[in-house]
């Protein structure tokens, strides 16, 4: 298989199903964003980080893979006239999102409870985290934002919503296990 096929060229390329889309399309956005995030989260698995966390973040890249897929598939190329799946794409369902809170609140248990913002930073695996973090809450924007114009399968919201706030607990996890200080927001009075 060739890598470069010459098709995006000019600017276009295809979603699943064959629609051709501006490469700055919402759906584009979405899915380039979500292919960041990921990027991210496999420097934070490079890390040295303990085997659950690195089998977590294996399970949401997969995750991620499968939300793409489903930003990248435009409604009319989702589902045949009999409503059945006309391309058979996989879908984040309600397990992926429980996958997500059971791992907040795992890691929760050992940690104190916030009294105040936290200042992102640490050390550079703590760093990655809250970087991963702001890009899936853009992504999340992003998402919202398509979803004003066409409606997506409500589980993409739900499950990067979520995963911003697991990528925040790792980030605070990771500072309780390398015995490293949280420093508080302390805003001038």
């Amino acid at each position: 298989m060739k890598i470069y096929t010459k098709t995006g060229d000019k600017g276009e390329t295809s979603l699943f199903g064959g629609t051709k889309v501006k490469k700055y399309d919402l759906r584009i956005e979405a899915y380039g964003t979500v292919d960041e995030l990921n990027s991210y989260i496999g420097l934070i698995r490079d890390q040295k980080i303990d085997k659950e966390s690195y089998s977590a973040l294996i399970e949401i890249q997969n995750n991620l893979f499968t939300l793409g897929a489903m930003l990248a598939t435009p409604p009319a190329k989702e589902k045949l006239k009999s409503g059945k799946d006309r391309l058979r794409i996989p879908k984040i369902e309600d397990t992926e999102i429980h996958f997500l809170e059971a791992e907040i609140d795992c890691m929760n248990k050992s940690l104190q409870a916030m009294k105040s913002f936290i200042l992102p930073g640490g050390n550079t695996l703590v760093s990655f985290c809250h970087i991963a973090r702001c890009v899936c809450r853009r992504a999340e924007r992003i998402a919202v934002e398509l979803n004003e114009n066409e409606t997506i399968n409500s589980n993409l919201l739900i499950y990067l919503n979520r995963l911003s706030d697991y990528l925040f607990v790792l980030a605070r996890k990771l500072t309780f296990d390398n015995k490293l200080k949280e420093i508080p927001w302390n805003p001038k009075k």
